[in-house]
């Protein structure tokens, strides 16, 4: 039974001992507590009602959360799933600021690598295992390991 056949009941109940409400304090008392009691009966079924439609809104929502989660989620497993296990990737260290790089073929051939870390940017030389190669302000020159300058042109400042 709800709240609003209850107080249905309760003035029944009411108009069935045949209060006078007009003359008589208790009768007037009884009827105003029966008609706030009413209001807060429909008000109460009225925030129910919002309650269970903001509930299937909030479902709604929640289904539709998912298929953009799904959406975006498993792009990134399909990228898992792209990914070539026969391309090879090295690491290199950068000489200013000592981050680890991991770099692939591409940059390993173009010699040249933009430390992310720090912004510098250094040259590999695959020729000579022998030399060590910086990017001081941002040049490439490789010295072998005796101080001897073996190329010391700049590789393309920023």
């Amino acid at each position: 039974m709800t709240i609003s056949e209850k107080v249905a009941y309760l003035k029944g109940l009411a108009e069935g001992l045949n209060l006078d409400t007009e003359k008589s304090k208790e009768g007037k008392l009884i009827s105003v507590m029966i008609g706030i009691l009413e209001e807060m009966g429909l008000s109460i079924e009225a925030l129910e009602d919002d309650m269970e439609d903001l509930g299937e809104e909030l479902d709604a929502v929640s289904e539709d959360l998912s298929d953009v989660e799904e959406l975006v989620y498993d792009e990134d497993e399909d990228n898992y799933d792209d990914y070539d296990e026969d391309e090879d990737f090295f690491e290199v260290a950068c000489p200013t600021c000592g981050a680890d790089i991991v770099i692939d073929e591409d940059v390993l051939e173009a010699g040249v690598v933009e430390c992310p870390g720090c912004g510098d940017r250094f040259a590999i030389d695959l020729n000579d295992e022998e030399k060590h190669c910086c990017g001081h302000g941002g040049h490439g020159c490789c010295h072998k390991h005796d101080g001897e300058d073996t190329a010391d042109a700049p590789e393309g400042e920023e």
